[in-house]
């Protein structure tokens, strides 16, 4: 089986929350032979997310083949948490993923701004990311590490953090924790070219007994599913037999087929 659960179908913001939109979503999964579908919207448009079309969705008696889960994907910053506590208080969600988009106020994976990596030490950026990371597993607010190493994404490639005291470090808080890291394959979309998290991360995070998921991490529908056999074969390789997938904020298991044939 293949599961997505990182799901973008309000993009960012360019669409709304509709039956019928969401439904193309779902007719792709199908045809993906996807059978656990989880919409994880970005924080920043809650306010927009409908929770009716998704409970619509659930019972049309078409898409009784698919699961249909309920996350989001917030932007962690350390000074914002207190709000999100607030924000998913007030929500039933099956999950939630916890994501570093911003260096302090440098949104680093925006392409308006990949230029500022030119003005950095590259090695003191992945620093400063995966401290961030790091908080973010602290806060204890999340059940998914979002795209591990997104701080790649434009291609700039840290000299000493591949082997660092301080993935170790992270890993260990990540275990520890009890989250689960999902592999995420939008960075086979970006100059990067390669999935969240490479597969020397995916080696350290199975021999550190740490769960994986799996996400497109699609905002438009022909991107759902893109490259998720191919990262379920890249996990199957490294050791990988279970995924996990969520229910009501509650770790649930699935096998990772061979090839995901």
């Amino acid at each position: 089986m293949l599961i997505d659960y990182h799901v973008h179908a309000m993009a960012h913001g360019e669409y709304e929350c509709s039956v019928d939109w969401f439904q193309e979503y779902l007719n792709k999964a199908r045809s993906c032979n996807i059978s656990l579908l989880g919409f994880s919207e970005h924080d920043w448009l809650w306010s927009g997310m409908d929770l009716a079309v998704i409970r619509d969705l659930a019972s049309k008696p078409e898409n009784k083949d698919i699961g249909i889960r309920l996350g989001i994907e917030v932007d962690y910053k350390p000074e914002r948490e207190n709000e999100i506590k607030i924000l998913l208080g007030k929500n039933a969600l099956d999950y939630v993923i916890g994501s570093v988009h911003h260096i302090g106020e440098w949104p680093f994976d925006h392409t308006d701004y990949k230029d500022e990596f030119l003005h950095r030490d590259i090695d003191g950026v992945y620093q400063e990311y995966y401290r961030l990371v790091q908080q973010a597993v602290r806060s204890h607010l999340f059940d998914v590490v979002g795209h591990l190493d997104l701080v790649k994404v434009w291609g700039f490639r840290s000299s000493k953090f591949k082997d660092s005291s301080q993935l170790k470090a992270l890993l260990g808080e990540i275990r520890r924790s009890g989250m689960v890291v999902e592999v995420n394959t939008g960075g086979l979309r970006k100059p990067i070219a390669e999935i969240y998290p490479s597969e020397n991360i995916l080696h350290s995070l199975f021999e550190n007994n740490i769960p994986i998921t799996f996400g497109s991490d699609a905002h438009y529908p022909h991107q759902l599913g893109e490259g998720l056999i191919d990262a379920c074969r890249m996990a199957w390789n490294v050791g990988y037999r279970n995924m996990a997938g969520f229910l009501r904020r509650s770790k649930t298991w699935h096998l990772i087929e061979n090839n995901s044939g």
